[in-house]
Protein backbone atom coordinates (compact mmCIF):
# COMPACT_ATOMS: atom_id res chain seq x y z
CA UNK A 1 0.00 0.00 0.00
CA UNK A 2 1.58 3.24 -0.97
CA UNK A 3 1.11 6.14 1.92
CA UNK A 4 -0.44 9.15 0.35
CA UNK A 5 -1.45 11.06 3.70
CA UNK A 6 -0.07 11.12 7.18
CA UNK A 7 -3.58 9.42 7.93
CA UNK A 8 -2.14 6.01 6.40
CA UNK A 9 0.81 5.53 8.78
CA UNK A 10 0.24 3.50 11.14
CA UNK A 11 2.72 5.59 13.50
CA UNK A 12 0.20 8.07 13.18
CA UNK A 13 -2.63 6.04 13.95
CA UNK A 14 -1.21 4.48 17.03
CA UNK A 15 -0.27 7.91 18.20
CA UNK A 16 -3.65 8.82 18.09
CA UNK A 17 -4.75 6.01 20.17
CA UNK A 18 -2.28 7.37 22.43
CA UNK A 19 -3.67 10.66 22.90
CA UNK A 20 -7.33 9.39 23.16
CA UNK A 21 -6.27 6.96 26.06
CA UNK A 22 -4.05 9.95 27.76
CA UNK A 23 -7.44 11.99 27.82
CA UNK A 24 -9.74 9.24 28.46
CA UNK A 25 -8.15 8.43 31.78
CA UNK A 26 -6.70 11.93 32.71
CA UNK A 27 -10.00 14.00 32.10
CA UNK A 28 -10.98 14.74 35.25
CA UNK A 29 -7.79 14.68 36.91
CA UNK A 30 -7.73 17.96 39.38
CA UNK A 31 -3.81 18.95 39.07
CA UNK A 32 -4.19 20.15 36.47
CA UNK A 33 -0.58 21.05 35.46
CA UNK A 34 -0.35 16.95 35.70
CA UNK A 35 -3.28 16.53 33.09
CA UNK A 36 -2.24 19.53 30.88
CA UNK A 37 1.68 18.17 30.40
CA UNK A 38 0.69 14.99 29.94
CA UNK A 39 -2.28 15.49 27.40
CA UNK A 40 -0.07 17.84 25.18
CA UNK A 41 2.71 15.64 25.29
CA UNK A 42 0.52 13.17 24.34
CA UNK A 43 -1.01 14.85 21.48
CA UNK A 44 2.55 16.23 19.96
CA UNK A 45 3.25 12.55 19.20
CA UNK A 46 0.72 12.29 15.94
CA UNK A 47 0.82 16.20 15.45
CA UNK A 48 4.77 15.93 14.80
CA UNK A 49 4.58 12.89 12.60
CA UNK A 50 1.65 14.90 10.75
CA UNK A 51 4.10 17.90 10.07
CA UNK A 52 6.76 16.31 9.22
CA UNK A 53 5.28 13.85 6.71
CA UNK A 54 4.34 16.93 4.75
CA UNK A 55 7.32 19.21 5.16
CA UNK A 56 9.62 19.58 1.76
CA UNK A 57 12.30 17.13 2.87
CA UNK A 58 12.89 13.20 4.17
CA UNK A 59 15.17 14.66 6.10
CA UNK A 60 13.16 17.35 7.65
CA UNK A 61 10.23 14.70 8.29
CA UNK A 62 13.22 12.51 10.26
CA UNK A 63 13.74 15.30 12.19
CA UNK A 64 10.20 15.48 13.36
CA UNK A 65 9.89 11.62 14.05
CA UNK A 66 12.40 11.92 15.95
CA UNK A 67 11.02 14.46 17.87
CA UNK A 68 7.34 12.56 17.88
CA UNK A 69 9.68 10.02 19.28
CA UNK A 70 10.45 12.24 22.18
CA UNK A 71 7.12 13.44 23.01
CA UNK A 72 5.94 9.47 23.14
CA UNK A 73 9.02 8.61 25.90
CA UNK A 74 7.85 11.82 27.96
CA UNK A 75 4.14 10.26 27.97
CA UNK A 76 5.83 7.27 28.63
CA UNK A 77 7.74 9.06 31.80
CA UNK A 78 4.45 10.86 32.71
CA UNK A 79 2.64 7.57 33.15
CA UNK A 80 5.04 6.16 35.54
CA UNK A 81 4.76 9.59 37.57
CA UNK A 82 1.38 9.12 37.19
CA UNK A 83 1.23 5.40 38.86
CA UNK A 84 3.58 7.12 41.96
CA UNK A 85 1.06 9.60 42.52
CA UNK A 86 -1.64 7.40 42.14
CA UNK A 87 -3.48 9.44 39.15
CA UNK A 88 -3.83 6.08 37.90
CA UNK A 89 -4.19 2.15 38.40
CA UNK A 90 -1.43 -0.09 37.35
CA UNK A 91 -3.19 -1.60 34.40
CA UNK A 92 -3.47 1.17 33.02
CA UNK A 93 -0.27 2.57 32.94
CA UNK A 94 1.13 -0.47 31.54
CA UNK A 95 -1.50 -0.55 28.68
CA UNK A 96 -0.79 2.92 28.00
CA UNK A 97 2.75 2.78 28.35
CA UNK A 98 2.85 -0.86 25.99
CA UNK A 99 0.94 1.32 23.50
CA UNK A 100 3.91 4.29 23.89
CA UNK A 101 6.42 1.71 22.73
CA UNK A 102 4.64 -0.30 20.23
CA UNK A 103 4.67 3.30 18.35
CA UNK A 104 7.61 4.24 19.31
CA UNK A 105 9.37 1.25 17.62
CA UNK A 106 7.20 1.57 14.67
CA UNK A 107 8.35 5.38 14.67
CA UNK A 108 11.94 4.34 14.59
CA UNK A 109 11.62 1.40 11.73
CA UNK A 110 9.98 4.57 9.86
CA UNK A 111 13.06 6.79 10.69
CA UNK A 112 15.63 3.52 9.77
CA UNK A 113 13.23 2.90 6.59
CA UNK A 114 13.98 6.99 5.64
CA UNK A 115 17.34 7.15 6.48
CA UNK A 116 18.33 4.01 4.67
CA UNK A 117 16.73 5.42 1.24
CA UNK A 118 18.06 8.56 1.63
CA UNK A 119 21.79 6.97 1.28
CA UNK A 120 20.70 5.16 -1.45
Amino acid sequence: MKIIAFEDLIAWQKAQDIAAGIYNKFDNLKDFGFRDQICRASVSISNNIAEGFDRYSKKEFVRFLYISKGSCSEVKSMLYLAKRLKFAKEKEVVELQELCEETSKIIRGLIKSLESNEQK
